[in-house]
């Protein structure tokens, strides 16, 4: 798996509803290596600290290959990396194959997938429309969240590679699924995901809630 771009972002102002919202999705290519510290990437600029950066949600990854979906979708949209509002765009990058608590080499830094991304309505900003929010629910491209354990830089060109599986192998979107599609009959499987230490308590606390819904 290949970095093919790395992607940081000013604060942009944009009107919502009438009111004025500041937001760091819209992220763009650079050209040199970006560092990855423990809570955010250096130089992005993380806006809403209550949803956005932090130890669990310290770097967001999404698949290159995904992109073609999503211009079938919104073929009038002109679609550059860092779209999604990734801080790296990986080619190869499979959401199926992560697992909750892997741990990978990431260019310079060492990095462990967190979480999958849940969407708000910065993204629907980004499109143009705030149905791409359901779609994107739907869609099993959520790309992830990561803890990183090692600071480093990244650039276009490196590499992601696995280190070590984390034992439990709790699949990226098999959680994302039952945060938003789980039934009854997944309610075992929700009782033994919350007591997951591995598992982020953001996470931990969307599954309790659907255990009471």
């Amino acid at each position: 798996m290949k970095v093919v771009s790395t992607n940081i972002s000013d604060v942009r102002t944009v009107n919502w509803r009438g009111k004025r919202v500041q937001t760091g999705i819209f992220k763009e290519p650079v050209n040199g290596p970006i560092f990855l510290g423990d809570t955010d990437v250096k130089d992005d600029h993380v806006v809403d600290r209550k949803y956005h950066g932090g130890k669990d949600k310290a770097c967001y990854i999404y698949s290159a290959d995904c992109y073609s979906f999503w211009k079938n979708k919104y073929p009038q949209l002109e679609f550059s990396y860092g779209m999604f509002g990734e801080n790296i765009t990986v080619e190869g990058l499979n959401d199926a194959l992560l697992h909750i608590g892997d741990i990978y080499q990431l260019g310079e830094s060492r990095i462990q997938i967190a979480q999958p991304r849940q969407p708000c309505f910065k993204l629907g900003i980004k499109f143009g429309t705030q149905k791409v929010l359901k779609e994107f629910i739907q869609a099993p491209y959520p790309g992830a969240y990561v803890r990183v354990l090692d600071s480093g830089s990244v650039k276009t060109g490196d590499t992601l590679k696995l280190i070590s599986k984390h034992p439990s192998e709790i699949n990226l979107l098999e959680v994302y699924r039952l945060i938003y599609h789980s039934d009854q009959s997944d309610v075992n499987k929700i009782t033994k995901l919350i007591q997951e230490e591995v598992l982020p308590n953001e996470m931990k606390e969307g599954l309790k809630k659907r255990l009471n819904s």
